[in-house]
């Protein structure tokens, strides 16, 4: 038993080496996000959907093209518009005059790493076509269901649902993304620095791979064999029975957002080279697995400080749940 114990503590040092060299290559580019990056890491890990939210301009889209270039797989960018429809998406048959039939032809969802560029300025019909492919791995279409390739990890970046043009994301939607994360302003010295390079488009942005794709299936595959003690298993559900008791919240998270915290706080073990959580490792992203799996029940149209005020909740569950003592 020692030695299988010792082989995995090896493995995932080894993986922690590998997401050290993916940190550092993304950070070439990405300035003073290293919290972001991190995070972003620990979705890869975890298999799960990652949304990028922040005003125009901030780097969402820069930063999801430097992942998805450190990863030598498929990778594909849609551009959502109010007027994309989900054939563009997910693709259409088309007429064979050779074949005298009609051939499937696959649209940009059938790849391993998907840019989804401004998801929300597309209509729910639209994005609702993620839907199936982003829980499932699977899409059906005309009475077929068509198998997508592994890894497959879609990577949204949204402007404020406040914004002009926007449709908000429907909640089971939202609950398909293991976190929703903020760019930021970067701080003084790190926009100097941008300033000094000056602007650089992400279309030329050269980065090389660092983890094949096989590898990455390799590393989701060990983040399901990070063990989890009981009693941080019930430090998670004491967390999340917690929301669902919260007077100020409309409802308390789900099933699913319990076990997408789970999964968070394994990647974040790995990521950090143990194959084996830690509380802090539940608490650093319950704010990032939760915030948008929540909201108030006297709703406010100032979205930004609904957040916050969610955010305010959450911070305070956590200090007021103990920590197991392992």
């Amino acid at each position: 038993m020692e030695m299988i114990k010792e082989l995995d503590a090896k493995r995932a040092l080894s993986v922690r080496a590998k997401l050290e060299q993916v940190r550092a290559n993304i950070k070439r580019v990405i300035k003073g996000k290293d919290e972001v990056i991190n995070q972003v890491l620990i979705c890869m890990i975890g298999g799960g959907h990652v949304l990028l939210e922040d005003l125009p301009g901030l780097g969402k889209t820069t930063l999801a093209y430097c992942l998805a270039r450190s990863i030598n797989a498929d990778f594909k960018r849609i551009q959502f518009t109010s007027d994309l429809l989900p054939s563009d998406v997910i693709g259409v048959s088309v007429w064979d005059e050779h074949r005298r039939e009609f051939v499937f032809k696959e649209g940009p969802l059938f790849t391993n790493i998907l840019l989804a560029d401004e998801i929300n300025r597309t209509t729910p019909k639209t994005q609702s076509a993620l839907l199936e492919a982003m829980d499932r791995g699977r899409i059906s279409v005309e009475g077929k269901t068509l198998i997508l390739g592994q890894p497959f990890l879609v990577f949204g970046t949204q402007n404020p649902v406040d914004f002009e043009g926007t449709f908000p994301l429907p909640e089971s939607q939202m609950d398909r993304f293991l976190m929703r994360l903020q760019m930021g302003y970067p701080n003084y010295a790190d926009e100097l620095s941008i300033l000094q390079r000056g602007a650089v488009s992400y279309d030329s942005i050269e980065l090389e791979p660092i983890i094949e794709e096989a590898e990455l299936v390799e590393m989701q595959a060990l983040r399901m064999d990070v063990f989890v003690e009981d009693s941080v298993l019930e430090y998670i559900l004491k967390l999340v029975t917690a929301t669902r008791t919260e007077s100020e919240l409309r409802v308390g998270v789900s099933t699913r957002g319990t076990l997408a915290l789970k999964t968070a706080a394994q990647a974040t073990a790995l990521l950090n080279g143990r194959s084996f959580v830690i509380p802090s490792d539940v608490s650093g992203v319950v704010t990032a697995v939760f915030t948008h799996r929540l909201s108030l029940k006297q709703q406010t149209s100032d979205l930004l400080e609904e957040r916050r005020v969610v955010e305010g909740i959450l911070n305070t569950i956590v200090e007021q749940t103990p920590e197991p003592l392992l």
